[in-house]
């Protein structure tokens, strides 16, 4: 293959990447704030965002650990520092030991402002 056309579909490829992140920091933020705005009954609701939360920082944990992941090592590192953070605040709000979801949600809306 040339390295055109190899370059183009990496390009791509990164692209496509790029935008399903962008969808899938929309969505959580989306269920993150239908749950803070949720009865404090409504378990289902609190349920998905938080395990939403914690299925896509998973996700992109192990993308960043993959030594194929051409990132810095500094950006990775703060990433992964995030995305930490980021599933212990889910598990605290479905332990009951917060129950402010407003730091939550910032913080992804601002790792989703750094995709575009």
């Amino acid at each position: 293959m040339p390295a055109e056309s190899y370059e183009a579909v990496r390009q791509t490829g990164s692209d496509v990447g790029r935008e399903r992140e962008r969808i899938a920091f929309d969505r959580t933020i989306a269920l993150l704030e239908e749950a803070r705005d949720a009865p404090p009954d409504d378990f289902r609701t609190r349920r998905e965002a938080v395990r939403t939360v914690q299925e896509l920082w998973r996700f992109l944990i192990g993308d960043l650990t993959n030594p194929a992941n051409d990132l810095t090592d500094d950006l990775k590192a703060n990433l992964i520092s995030i995305g930490l953070w980021s599933i212990k605040e889910a598990d605290a709000l479905t332990a009951g030991r917060t129950g402010d979801w407003a730091p939550l949600i910032e913080i992804q809306q601002i790792v989703r402002k750094g995709l575009d």
